[in-house]
């Protein structure tokens, strides 16, 4: 009998993993003494893949993995290759492997290597200096190296932040990357990515280090050919990456204005008639219907969704509310907060330029109670309370779809969520998932990305196109190549990349078979799992009758020569029926429409759309502007495209940033460097760091003055 250990559940077994492997309590004194509750026996080690030992590299990043929220993953196959890769993303690191392999490159790739969910700078940064100095060490290689910072169109994650620390350590290892022949080719897209880029742009000036900089208008692998020096003219991809390269013709503009301070209308103006305006007076009210919607099954979200978000997420909500006013809704989508750790209260929001409140709730039964129009929630909880959390959702049955954000929830909970769902007919969206969108109707959190985003790959109006993917950040790529090359996404649903998904391909593959206004599908899985199959099943028995494009990401996996975690926990094949290239074949077989690579992706959709818009199956719309929304103002400042005199001014110490800064040293370095308690008060007090024998000067008077004695003292 075999059993495996759930690493996801280590916050809440671990104490008995420990009892368990101190084997004086199964001795006959200890059994007599009653129940074992202490934590006596060892912590639990978790083994490096079958095979070998992890590197002290390998180590280090799984040991920052562990004490995070983000995900760092990192995974050395050769140390002697040429190629090395910092991608963002767990879906676009498998794309990039795939890619880099499928040009023959397998045997030089060095490494496979991931970073998401929004790691900080000072994380970023230790994490772009491991894989640096794993680049520049050795003896030179006399045809040079190449890194690869790439990764898909970032939902949340602040592009420019993640960058920053990047180029700390490029600039750290200046000499070596010199010494090395090190190329660098960089391609990103997301929240402040033009910042971002234009930073990476700067560097390649001042570095000596050759760095070529593309944005969100270059396919994501086009820079993989660049980047090996492939002739992409020869490969058959080479049609693909003609027509993708920027936004199509047609496509509105931007939908930010520069920001300005109103002149009129604005709260404290005066009117023709003497009046001021009042601050209510910028308060929209909704009114809301006392019911549930009625919609069918097959389409969970419409333009009179309205939902429930659980934990407090101004952010994402803000986002949903811009969307929903950019598509025309005559009411917002998110109807309350639920937050059991605060009081009731109100918060404000924008809706356009002008604001609306919503009321946040301690419980879901209140919140339910006092919006029956409700039947969507959006469960923020971290991993350890989603159970609870979503347990009490399903107790209502005016709730008919749960998404769940959290990554990394114990396996057994999902299953017995799922259980529950399926049992109560609620659909389940994740968990580890970014959510989905319908474009023009409903967005789930940070689906779709920032604003400028959602404009490009016109998802404020239908297309004709539904996919399905367990990658968020793939989600936006496939949201961009279908802005491209069809007439846009119908609707869109990432079901997360854990090993035991709430829903999966299936469920959602049937949904759009049955829903008239979806024309045409697409399917992006992975290796590992076997859910695959499931949709190959329903094909060849004639259950799904609509054309479907289909992939599998990880054909690299075949080429590893050890086995590799890839970045969703469900990303690895436990047989021969698992891996990618044996799902391409078997779609392939049943007559799915399968392209050679992920760069022939863009293509195949292209003609599959046009061959149904020449059969009267598709329509195409004549596009329409969507409503022009202000940037708030928080983000312009972090931008840079405005600027305001500051409240008031320290010269000694800076906390705007993400790191505390003593007279401009980072509070990292000053435990980095143990400067002691004398340097910390010589950047306070005189602006600068003094010579070792000050500092040692000012700790003694410290010491001597510490205690003001006897004679002082009354």
């Amino acid at each position: 009998m075999a059993a495996k250990l759930d690493q996801t559940a280590e916050s809440i077994c671990g104490p008995k993993w420990a009892i368990a492997r101190d084997l004086s309590v199964y001795d006959a004194a200890s059994a007599s003494s009653g129940k074992v509750s202490a934590d006596r026996g060892p912590p639990m080690v978790w083994p490096a893949p079958f095979g070998r030992d992890l590197t002290k590299e390998e180590a280090y990043i799984q040991k920052l993995d562990a004490s995070t929220g983000a995900s760092l993953k990192l995974t050395v196959l050769n140390p002697e290759g040429r190629v090395w890769t910092m991608v963002a993303g767990g879906g676009a690191s498998v794309v990039y492997s795939d890619a880099i392999a499928a040009h023959g490159f397998a045997d030089e790739l060095a490494n496979y290597g991931e970073y998401s969910g929004a790691p900080t700078e000072g994380q970023t940064y230790e994490y772009a200096k491991t894989i640096v100095d794993l680049v520049t060490r050795g003896t030179p290689n006399p045809k040079g190296k190449i890194l690869i910072i790439g990764g898909g169109i970032a939902n949340f994650t602040n592009v420019a932040a993640t960058f920053k620390g990047i180029i700390r350590a490029l600039k750290e290892f200046k000499s070596q990357l010199i010494a090395h022949d090190v190329k660098i080719f960089v391609r990103r897209g997301g929240p402040n990515y033009q910042e971002g880029l234009k930073a990476m742009r700067l560097l390649g000036e001042s570095l000596g280090v050759p760095i070529r900089v593309f944005g969100p208008d270059t396919h994501i692998t086009e820079i993989v050919p660049l980047a090996l020096g492939v002739d992409v003219k020869k490969t058959t991809a080479s049609s693909v990456l003609e027509g993708t390269r920027s936004v199509q013709v047609g496509t509105p503009p931007a939908q930010v204005e520069e920001v300005s301070v109103p002149t009129e209308g604005g709260v404290g103006s005066i009117h023709k008639d003497g009046e001021r305006t009042q601050p209510n007076d910028q308060i929209i009210r909704f009114d809301t219907q006392s019911g549930p919607h009625s919609r069918p099954a097959f389409r969970p979200f419409d333009e009179t969704t309205r939902s429930f978000v659980y934990g407090l997420q101004p952010r994402a909500i803000q986002g949903m509310l811009d969307f929903d006013y950019s598509c025309g809704r005559e009411t917002p989508s998110v109807a309350a907060m639920i937050y059991p750790f605060g009081g009731h209260h109100i918060q404000k929001f924008y809706w356009g330029t002008k604001e609306t409140l919503l009321p946040v709730y301690t419980s879901v039964a209140e919140a339910v109670s006092k919006h029956a129009d409700v039947d969507v929630v959006v469960n923020f909880a971290s991993s350890r309370s989603v159970y609870a959390s979503t347990l009490e959702c399903l107790e209502f049955t005016q709730i008919k779809c749960l998404a769940l954000i959290a990554e990394g929830v114990p396996e057994r909970h999902a299953r017995e969520i799922l259980w529950k769902a399926k049992e109560k007919g609620v659909l389940i969206i994740g968990p580890a998932t970014v959510g989905g969108i319908k474009p023009g109707c409903f967005r789930i959190g940070n689906s779709g990305g920032m604003m400028d985003n959602i404009i490009a790959s016109k998802l404020y109006r239908a297309g004709s196109v539904g996919y399905v993917s367990k990658s968020g950040g793939m989600s936006n790529e496939l949201n961009n190549i279908l802005s491209l090359v069809t007439n846009g996404t119908y609707e869109g649903i990432a079901i997360g990349g854990d090993r035991y998904p709430g829903s999966t391909f299936i469920d959602h593959l049937l949904r759009y078979e049955a829903d008239p206004e979806c024309k045409m599908l697409v399917l992006l899985g992975e290796v590992g799992g076997i859910e695959e199959y499931r949709v190959i099943d329903a094909v060849k028995r004639g259950i799904i009758k609509k054309p479907i494009v289909a992939w599998a990401i990880g054909t690299c996996a075949k080429m590893f020569a050890t086995e590799v975690q890839f970045g969703h926990a469900g990303s690895m094949a436990n047989s021969e029926l698992e891996t990618a290239d044996a799902k391409n074949n078997a779609m392939r077989e049943a007559g799915f429409i399968v392209p050679n690579t992920f760069e022939e992706l863009p293509e195949v959709l292209r003609e599959t759309y046009q061959l149904l818009v020449k059969r009267g199956s598709i329509v195409p719309k004549s596009e329409r502007e969507p409503p022009v929304i202000p940037m708030d103002y928080k983000w312009a400042q972090e931008l840079g495209l405005i600027r305001k005199p500051a409240a008031f001014i320290s010269t000694i110490s800076d906390e705007r940033g993400q790191e505390l800064l003593y007279a401009g040293m980072r509070i990292s370095d000053v435990f980095k460097e143990d400067i002691g308690l004398g340097g910390v008060v010589s950047l306070l007090w005189f602006k600068r760091r003094l010579p070792p024998w000050a500092t040692k000067f000012i700790e003694m008077v410290l010491m001597l003055t510490a205690d003001h004695g006897p004679a002082v003292s009354g």
